[in-house]
């Protein structure tokens, strides 16, 4: 029996210093990213991962003084590499949802795809909300949250929702005069609006991202093993501190011209 005791005894230190050792001071961090998305992830000249993501990442790294490497991965491997060890972070760009919140967990969000309707510039539409976009007709491009949110939200109001398969061709109908708005990613809206060809047309208004949640999700944020809650808890506090200091501002305004915050 005391010969039991000891084994056991011994066998638990083993464990508890097993433990101490494997415990993590996160000052090297390995971090991946798509590299397929820009302008918020992308290979560079020198096939290096840069990006808006990417200039985020070293950012938290530099306010938790740690040394991280960011390497590209392909999307549907990110999160399976994540927990299975190869990476400890994903920054790319990844939406909040529940089935992702089953497989990893997530940082507080570091930015939020705002979604706007635009019109041409003589638009007399006064109220971009469903009594106001009655009997309009308002073009989106299918099989988005953006699509959802209409389809709920706008068209019981009155308002025709019509479906594209790409926003390019919802772009050039708008021109032509066959719709009177559209209502897309506030980001792909702004890249098109600095084009020759829309000139005639504006942004209009935004949609609050939070009171529709359940269409638009809860941001976008860094993917975590979900037993690494100290790591969660050092990444909270680095995004925290750099919108706080101002370097959130200066990233975001390398990229684009709104706040995506």
């Amino acid at each position: 029996m005391r010969l039991i005791l000891f084994l056991a005894t011994g066998l638990a230190g083993l464990m508890l210093l097993a433990g101490l050792a494997m415990a993590k001071d996160w000052k090297t961090i390995r971090i991946a990213t798509e590299a397929d998305y820009a302008p918020f992830n992308y290979l560079d000249a020198q096939d290096q991962p840069g990006g808006f993501d990417v200039d985020i990442a070293k950012a938290l790294c530099a306010r938790m003084q740690a040394q991280c490497t960011i390497e590209a991965e392909d999307w549907d491997s990110l999160i399976p590499a994540l927990n299975a060890g190869r990476y400890d972070a994903v920054v790319s760009s990844m939406a909040i949802t529940e089935e992702r919140k089953r497989q990893v967990a997530f940082t507080d969000k570091y930015y939020d795809r705002p979604s706007s309707f635009a019109a041409r510039k003589d638009s007399k539409i006064s109220a971009w909300d469903a009594a106001g976009l009655k009997d309009k007709v308002i073009g989106v491009q299918a099989d988005t949250s953006q699509a959802a949110f209409l389809k709920g939200e706008i068209e019981p109001g009155g308002a025709q929702v019509k479906l594209y398969q790409t926003q390019d061709e919802a772009d050039a109908d708008l021109v032509i005069g066959k719709l009177d708005a559209i209502f897309a990613d506030k980001i792909l809206l702004s890249n098109w609006l600095s084009r020759p060809d829309s000139l005639c047309c504006e942004v209009k208004a935004d949609v609050d991202l939070m009171r529709y949640a359940r269409y638009f999700g809860e941001g976008e944020a860094i993917a975590l093993r979900k037993n690494d809650t100290d790591l969660k808890e050092k990444l909270n506090k680095a995004i925290a501190d750099i919108v706080a200091d101002g370097t959130y501002k200066t990233i975001n305004g390398k990229y684009f011209p709104f706040s995506i915050y």
